[in-house]
């Protein structure tokens, strides 16, 4: 076991245990489990948060996304515009959708998809752009919305990582007509098992996902269209209420412990940078060097854990090779997967675990 976690959620759990038993206990005791009041208050709260009209509880991140493409009438022969370094999830919503992931390389800088490139993928069966705010960066949405609005296109963000993310006082998943989020308790925002939300401002995609998320049925057994058993339950929305209070609070501290590596070790690897008025909310703080391998081999064998995030991009992937990419195609996204590796972070790392884990980085690149 690694002395050092990623991430400590037991950490977290210690300094709110006494609020979450009670709160759970009162769920308990309501015999309200799915969809009742905590969903409700849960949704208002991150609506309000986000600044938009309409937020709508999940079960899953990718039942977030899934949910959002369907709404928003992403159907088969359809083309969805993505990147190819996140989360397989991306594109497997994409794809249940019966539409094609076409993709676009990353900006080298913030790993994130680059927005210059992608007029040039746009074609008549092109319906939407899906950005990922990869790592609690967020992508370049003023570009982004600007193309968008220029083709006539849909944007649905993928903020799984970038809950509290913003842009120039806007927060990301605000931009689009739809944001997706989720609540996997490794991300800045989590749960203690899987939960996800749809934001927007549009009553249509909201509505469409509440009845989707309920197998296609506002009222007891009449169903209007093939949906999904995708409901947030009540427990998890009473346990998220709970660290929602605490959000801007978690996000300080993993932007302080990211500023602390940063200063640290910006003279010995490629540390993250933010672009002016960019608010990142540091879900992973990821270095890339072409001695990625043996620094992710030291800090293993000192007990610190360390990931690659991610290891092969999504075009190369096995499952989706039946698409025709080959290696050299995206070589952004290919070069940032033999370089990244990702160090712990999360609002409870101390310092002088920080200076342990930068010494042994050091001892490496020297």
């Amino acid at each position: 076991m690694d002395n050092v976690p990623m991430l400590d959620l037991k950490a977290t759990f210690r300094e709110i245990k006494d609020e979450v038993i009670k709160t759970l206990t009162e769920v308990l005791e309501s015999g309200r489990y799915v969809l009742g009041p905590k969903v409700k208050e849960f949704e208002k709260r991150v609506a309000e948060f986000y600044n938009v009209k309409f937020a709508v509880g999940v079960a899953s991140g990718t039942d977030a996304l899934h949910l959002a493409l369907s709404a928003a009438g992403i159907k088969e022969g359809d083309e969805v515009i993505t990147t190819p370094f996140t989360f397989f999830a991306t594109v497997e919503t994409i794809l249940y959708r019966g539409a094609l992931p076409k993709f676009v390389d990353i900006d080298p800088e913030t790993f994130n998809i680059d927005p210059y490139q992608l007029e040039k993928v746009i074609t008549p069966k092109t319906k939407a752009i899906l950005p990922v705010h990869i790592f609690g960066m967020p992508a370049d949405m003023e570009e982004i919305m600007k193309i968008a609005d220029r083709h006539g296109l849909l944007v649905i963000e993928d903020c799984a990582q970038a809950f509290g993310a913003e842009i120039k006082g806007k927060k990301v998943g605000s931009f689009g007509l739809a944001g997706t989020f989720s609540f996997y308790p490794s991300k800045n925002l989590g749960g203690f098992g899987d939960g996800g939300m749809v934001i927007t401002d549009s009553e249509e995609i909201a509505e469409k996902v509440r009845s989707l998320r309920n197998h296609c049925s506002k009222e007891g057994y009449f169903h209007k269209c093939i949906g999904h058993n995708s409901r947030l339950d009540e427990i998890q929305a009473a346990f998220l209420l709970i660290k929602m209070r605490k959000i801007k609070e978690y996000n300080e501290k993993r932007r302080q412990r990211a500023l602390f590596y940063t200063t640290q070790l910006k003279e010995y690897v490629k540390c993250p940078k933010e672009k002016e008025g960019y608010y990142h909310v540091y879900h992973q703080y990821t270095i890339r060097t072409p001695l990625r391998d043996r620094i992710l081999k030291a800090l293993h064998k000192e007990g610190i854990s360390a990931v690659v995030y991610y290891p092969l991009a999504i075009h190369l992937q096995e499952a989706i090779r039946y698409l025709g990419y080959k290696k050299g195609d995206f070589p952004e996204a290919e070069k940032a997967c033999d370089e990244v590796v990702s160090l712990p972070i999360y609002p409870e790392l101390s310092v002088e675990t920080q200076e342990q884990i930068c010494e042994v980085i050091k001892r490496v690149v020297q």
